[in-house]
């Protein structure tokens, strides 16, 4: 009998499963916003919630278990300081998560993401979806870029 188990099978075992929503939160980390299926954005929003609250705590033991459950190293080792520090700004996601995020949703209780529907996929007709953070303000859309090729030129002419 199914009593009381919610997890999402999505067609895979337990450490595929386990593995795949690790990297998505990871990406929803660093990147702020996911594009994927419906169903996988479903089954990730729990992940990407809990965890969350461990940054809130902000203590060795929560980063531990943060680091753990994403299956993601502390830290790496590079070659210079110059990589190290760039990796540590960009990729470390148990750094961005309580140093960069959790910060920002202290005096949130809950609901620190959103799923936005999309349309259809045209291969498979899966539903698509948007995951993202609540306060996520996506980039200032770019002005548009003036060309300096040979035809803009000759055309000023």
């Amino acid at each position: 009998m199914r009593h009381r188990k919610r997890t999402a099978k999505l067609g895979r075992t337990g450490q595929h499963r386990n593995a795949m929503l690790a990297n998505l939160v990871c990406s929803l980390i660093k990147r702020k916003r996911v594009a994927t299926t419906l169903a996988k954005a479903k089954a990730a929003r729990s992940v990407a919630e809990k965890i969350l609250t461990l940054g809130k705590a902000g203590t060795i033991h929560a980063r531990r278990l943060a680091a753990a459950r994403l299956r993601h190293p502390a830290r790496t080792l590079h070659k210079s300081k110059a990589e190290r520090e760039a990796w540590r700004k960009n990729e470390d996601v148990v750094r961005i998560l309580f140093e960069d995020l959790a910060p920002g949703f202290k005096e949130r209780n809950g609901g620190y993401t959103r799923i936005i529907k999309l349309g259809q996929r045209q291969g498979d007709a899966a539903q698509r979806a948007i995951l993202e953070w609540v306060d996520f303000t996506g980039p200032a859309p770019e002005p548009a870029a003036v060309e300096t090729g040979t035809k803009t030129a000759e055309a000023a002419k």
